[in-house]
């Protein structure tokens, strides 16, 4: 037995022994049992919880031995299958993460005060003179911006100090053991066997976080195998102890989702009064001289490019800060599907580069909605016939979209934004 199944087990064993006290607790006196029999129903409750823990982890290692012909097929040797399994165990406390994802659940200007904190600015600029021969180096080969590989590195990996201390393979193996999201978890731990196969590192030493990202950059294995890269020189793509290849592999990773080089992220704006705000202008690219035309200018009164397309990013709504941003914003959302998460890269890479911040307060006095609150605006808006996606209680940008459009067909300044006044009024109770 592995020493997390034991865990596992006292854990069941004293959870179920509580419950048997308290229910024992609350019964009525006349009822109570003599210590005696209080004592076996214990020991039967925790033998009935090592039982079912037992069982458990019997399915996961039946679950593991069934991967072997998918590892094999993709050229995973039975010698380096046998050495990444060896003590793995199923961790439940590893599915506990996939419901508190905080780019999804905490307001955007709680977020990204945390990513864009003064102190990861100190730190970042720290490293980037450290880094500055490799950051040139990656521009040059790729065309990327070091400060988006600063931002991505800080917010991953807080610039190499928090790169992850669980198992890559017992995360991956846990959560494809409980089918979350499908196969992309069992995909995801065959590519990391075979990543032990090619031998850039050995099983102790592959860390990550509970979902499986690895290393400074916090790669998913398949990312790894198409985008790591031993920037460096040394023989071996270390994603893990090198820096250099961690901005390499970054940059790469950017480079190969359509980064365009010499072209911004983005920047704050400034909307003239009357505004006419389309749904369009938060979801189609535009040229930047139409946005001029209609009055946009920047917010730190510099003027807008005269050539390149955007879109409008209105993350709070009107009353918070507003954005143009470009296909390169999307290339940062390719490196994780979350606006808030894309925001605090491009914010914190203009910060430590030392760009400005921003002009515009978030509405801190706003209250967020609570999940049960977006959930049932996510019914709403599908008992109206507006794609949301699945109604997780998220925000995110199919629930943006969809409330874009219900604004514009009621004649409200779309611009996405879930408040409780909406929600009455989606409901039909102003």
């Amino acid at each position: 037995m592995t020493r997390f199944a034991s865990t596992a087990l006292d854990r069941l064993a004293a959870a179920a022994a509580v419950a048997l006290v308290l229910a024992f607790a609350a019964a009525p006196a006349d009822a109570a049992p003599t210590r005696r029999s209080h004592a076996a129903a214990v020991a039967a409750a925790r033998k009935a919880a090592a039982e079912a823990a037992l069982k458990q982890q019997a399915a996961f290692r039946a679950f593991v031995a069934g991967l072997w012909p998918l590892a094999q097929g993709r050229g995973v040797s039975r010698g380096a299958f046998d050495a990444a399994f060896a003590g793995v165990g199923y961790d439940p406390t590893v599915v506990a993460h996939t419901t508190s994802q905080a780019e999804f659940v905490q307001p955007i200007w709680v977020y990204l005060a945390n990513a864009v904190s003064a102190e990861r600015i100190a730190r970042g600029r720290a490293k980037a003179d450290e880094m500055r021969p490799w950051l040139a180096k990656a521009q040059q080969t790729y065309g990327v911006d070091p400060a988006a590989l600063m931002g991505v590195w800080g917010m991953e990996s807080e610039f190499g100090v928090f790169t992850g201390g669980d198992s890559v393979i017992r995360a991956l193996a846990s959560l494809a053991f409980v089918h979350y999201q499908g196969d992309y978890f069992r995909d995801e731990l065959i590519a990391a066997l075979a990543i032990l196969e090619e031998g850039d590192i050995k099983p102790r030493d592959m860390k990550g976080s509970w979902a499986g990202a690895m290393g400074q950059t916090q790669f998913m294995p398949s990312s790894f195998l198409a985008y790591a890269v031993d920037f460096e020189g040394h023989g071996r793509r270390d994603i893990w102890a090198s820096a250099p290849d961690a901005i390499g592999s970054t940059a790469n990773f950017l480079a190969k989702h359509n980064w365009i080089a010499g072209a911004p992220w983005g920047f704050e704006v400034r909307l003239p009064d009357g505004f006419a705000l389309t749904a369009a202008d938060c979801s189609r690219f535009a040229p930047l001289s139409s946005f001029t035309a209609r009055g946009v200018t920047r917010a730190d009164g510099g003027a807008l490019p005269a050539d390149g397309e955007a879109e409008l990013l209105i993350p709070a709504g009107l009353k918070g800060p507003i954005f143009l941003v470009t296909a390169n914003f999307r290339t940062i959302k390719s490196y994780n599907n979350s606006t808030a998460y894309a925001l605090g890269v491009a914010l914190l890479g203009d910060a430590v580069t030392g760009r400005g911040g921003l002009k515009a307060a978030w509405p801190t006095g706003d209250k967020p909605l609570a999940d049960r609150d977006i959930r049932q605006m996510q019914r709403a808006l599908a008992k109206r016939g507006f794609e949301v996606g699945e109604v997780d209680g998220r925000v995110g940008d199919r629930l943006q979209s969809a409330l874009r459009a219900y604004q514009e067909s009621i004649g409200v300044a779309p611009d996405g934004y879930p408040t409780l006044s909406l929600l009455r009024r989606l409901e039909g109770r102003r």
